[in-house]
């Protein structure tokens, strides 16, 4: 796919995904799952060579379909446009993230903690019945950042670096790692592989991610700060560096005590000099996310016609 191609269809593909949100029927990503669940089924064994084995089929299967459709359309450039905008909008879950993030929101300024508990299970994987106002929202703004960088920035660098292929690929491996990366008993070994490659295929978007929170913050330095002395205490080696940024450009804390079920992990605080999350920042965090998803558009369009002009010089 020639990069301009790619960069033209980025846009209209972030104009769809802020406009309409997730496509509505037939999702794309909700189709992979179902076929790497069924892969699933058919390799699982309780080890690390299986696990690698259904990673790279279905991995392999995204990307390799992916490049033969490009292939297939490199004398169209139109068609090539179509296809990268309709990639982007399948892959990007930007305009979904703040949506649900607003209607946790709403119901915790209506005094609806009931509904807020029910709620922030579609946004993220804490087990919501214990926790106060304070926590859900703490919760909601803490997985704003974190998302940010999986459901935009990260998908929007692979398709910089690698075109539609790369950027359909960077959504496969973040699905396999939902799926069967964590760390239950029944996929501690099969699900290592996924989890190993969505740490490396994460590495890139996460720390631009941070660098582009810190340019749209409105304390540059105070974000710098809070991301540059604690992202690394995370026990994610991706997710700490949107948490910090965006707990340093919001100006609250973020981090400490989670509970995932029957699982409680106590995390490092992120910004601990920093007050308390508010319902209020919840509606700050997505407003940054927005903008954040615009500066990640921009750097995506400005490398893409870059490589397609150092390409186009290559082949003089």
């Amino acid at each position: 796919m020639r990069s301009s191609a790619f960069a033209y269809g980025a846009v209209v593909g972030y104009a769809a995904d802020a406009v309409f949100g997730d496509p509505r029927r037939g999702h794309p990503v909700a189709g992979f799952g179902r076929f790497a669940a069924a892969l699933e089924r058919r390799l699982y064994r309780d080890d690390r060579g299986s696990g690698t084995l259904f990673t790279l089929a279905a991995v392999g299967s995204v990307a390799g379909g992916a490049l033969v459709a490009e292939r297939t359309l490199r004398r169209a450039r139109p068609a090539q446009a179509a296809f990268a905008a309709a990639s982007v909008w399948a892959v990007l879950g930007g305009a979904s993230l703040v949506r649900e993030a607003r209607v946790i929101a709403s119901a915790l300024e209506r005094g609806d903690i009931e509904a807020a508990r029910e709620r922030l299970p579609h946004l993220c994987g804490r087990d919501p019945r214990q926790l106060d106002e304070q926590e859900i929202a703490r919760a909601v703004v803490e997985s704003v950042g974190e998302n940010t960088a999986d459901a935009v920035v990260n998908a929007l660098t692979w398709g910089a670096l690698a075109g539609a292929p790369g950027l359909l690929a960077f959504r496969a491996v973040n699905t396999l790692d939902a799926m069967v990366g964590h760390r239950s008993p029944r996929l501690l070994r099969f699900g290592w592989a996924s989890a190993r490659l969505d740490d490396v295929a994460g590495w890139p978007g996460a720390r631009l991610t941070a660098l582009l929170t810190v340019a749209a913050s409105e304390d540059r330095g105070r974000a710098w700060r809070v991301w540059r002395r604690d992202a690394g205490a995370h026990p994610s080696p991706n997710a700490g560096h949107a948490e910090a940024a965006f707990a340093g450009a919001l100006g609250v804390r973020l981090g400490g005590t989670l509970r995932y079920g029957e699982r409680v992990e106590h995390r490092p605080v992120l910004g601990a000099e920093l007050r308390p999350v508010a319902v209020a920042d919840v509606e700050r965090a997505c407003r940054l996310s927005r903008r954040v998803g615009a500066l990640a558009l921009a750097t995506t369009v400005t490398v893409a016609l870059l490589r397609g002009t150092r390409l186009m010089g290559a082949g003089k």
